[in-house]
């Protein structure tokens, strides 16, 4: 089984409780008007082939000091059976590990529970519904007024139960600058993305193929 993949990041700090394994599916129909990550609605990219989901698993074992797993995308439930047999294995290395799972999703609960019920019963916690660019939010972790964290074991509810209504007016954000490019992980404001180019252009990094601008 193969998974299509955008990335992989160690360590997420701004998308969900400490310090966490970071997976991005590639692929996503939905394609909410004001995505920050335009780049993950395409299946496929050329030169990105589809990676192993033992190889996933094998990486995220990798790493020490995990407290969660934080998968994103694009929209993972595009991909159910693969993001099945991940869940399942992040879930047989968690009983040792201590980590809970969080997901996100562009669709509501119930078709999520409709086309992936076996991940639906594993994960801890679901970030749910499209981003609406009208609808905004200081809800943690959501990027629109909309989006709901929906609690569904007890481990969830003991590590997310006080976020569920948390806001902020500063939302954690992480920049990562690699040998591909600058990448923003984290769910931003109004302003916030504006910001970061001034900053990078005083710098004399100067962005080009921004995912969140058409």
């Amino acid at each position: 089984m193969t998974l299509r993949l955008s990335r992989l990041h160690f360590p997420v700090t701004a998308l969900g409780p400490g310090r966490r394994l970071g997976i991005w599916t590639q692929g996503c129909t939905i394609g909410c008007p004001g995505c920050i990550s335009r780049d993950t609605w395409p299946s496929t990219v050329d030169g990105q082939p589809a990676v192993p989901v033992p190889d996933v698993l094998a990486w995220c074992v990798r790493h020490a000091g995990v407290d969660g797993v934080t998968i994103s995308g694009g929209e993972p439930s595009e991909q159910p059976a693969a993001l099945t047999e991940l869940v399942a294995g992040l879930d047989r290395h968690r009983r040792e590990r201590g980590w809970d799972l969080l997901c996100y999703t562009g669709v509501e609960e119930d078709e999520f529970a409709r086309r992936c019920p076996e991940v639906h019963g594993l994960v801890d916690a679901l970030i749910t519904g499209p981003y609406r660019a009208a609808e905004p939010t200081d809800l943690v972790w959501r990027g629109s007024a909309n989006q709901r964290l929906v609690l569904l074991t007890e481990l969830g509810r003991q590590r997310y139960g006080r976020w569920v209504d948390a806001r902020t007016d500063r939302p954690a954000l992480q920049i990562d600058v690699d040998g591909t490019g600058v990448r923003m992980i984290g769910v931003p404001r109004r302003g916030d993305l504006s910001r970061l180019e001034r900053r990078l252009a005083a710098a004399g990094v100067r962005l080009e193929g921004v995912s969140w601008r058409p």
